[in-house]
């Protein structure tokens, strides 16, 4: 069979790697890349290679950009004082997708995860102190991931920062919009009722 060629192997588990794409997929993937022109496989391979060495990581939130630093960073409009601490490059691309934030970004690059050896210094914690440190921040907004790692993460944020004449606020976290409260979850509805806000 293709799939126990060591090369087929390799491509395979390559694929496998990325987000949400498991075993079969990364097999369809592998068979459409081998089955197609040897030319559309050189693309692929040249632009990935192109991309990577043509993206870095801002050097003052670290988010991922092709201009050192960022254009959200360089730009005068928006306001400096407020930063919203995210943990990877996508969730700075959710927020900017909804267009009513106007604040900085700091990208971490993870969530503590002690099971899996990510404590504070495996993120851009040091370089968010900086910040605070150097730049005329008066909140910071995080807006970790609701999960156990994302939530241990906030608290632990709001610690280090405490101390410091700056405001740490969490994003709400409740129901989508255009869903019924019968489709969310026990947690996503406690999470709803406690960071509600006045009607205005």
């Amino acid at each position: 069979m293709i799939f126990d060629a060591p090369a087929v192997e390799k491509l395979v588990e390559a694929f496998r790697r990325l987000p949400g794409v498991g075993k079969r997929s990364a097999e369809r993937y592998a068979l459409h890349l081998l089955s197609a022109p040897e030319e559309d496989a050189r693309q692929l391979s040249e632009a990935v290679l192109e991309a990577r060495a043509g993206i870095v990581t801002c050097d003052l939130c670290c988010n991922l950009t092709d201009v050192n630093p960022c254009a959200i960073c360089r730009n005068e409009r928006r306001d400096h004082s407020v930063i919203c601490v995210v943990e990877r490059p996508t969730g700075a691309m959710a927020i900017e997708k909804g267009g009513s934030y106007r604040g900085l970004y700091h990208v971490l690059h993870g969530a503590l995860n002690p099971i899996e050896g990510i404590g504070p210094s495996e993120l851009r914690l040091d370089r968010l102190l900086q910040r605070l440190d150097d730049e005329a921040v008066r909140e910071v907004i995080v807006a970790t991931n609701a999960t156990a790692e994302g939530e241990a993460t906030a608290l632990y944020l709001s610690r280090i920062i405490a101390g410091r004449d700056i405001q740490v606020t969490r994003i709400a976290h409740g129901v989508p919009m255009g869903s019924g409260l019968e489709f969310s979850d026990d947690a996503t509805l406690s999470h709803a009722i406690l960071g509600r806000s006045p009607l205005r």
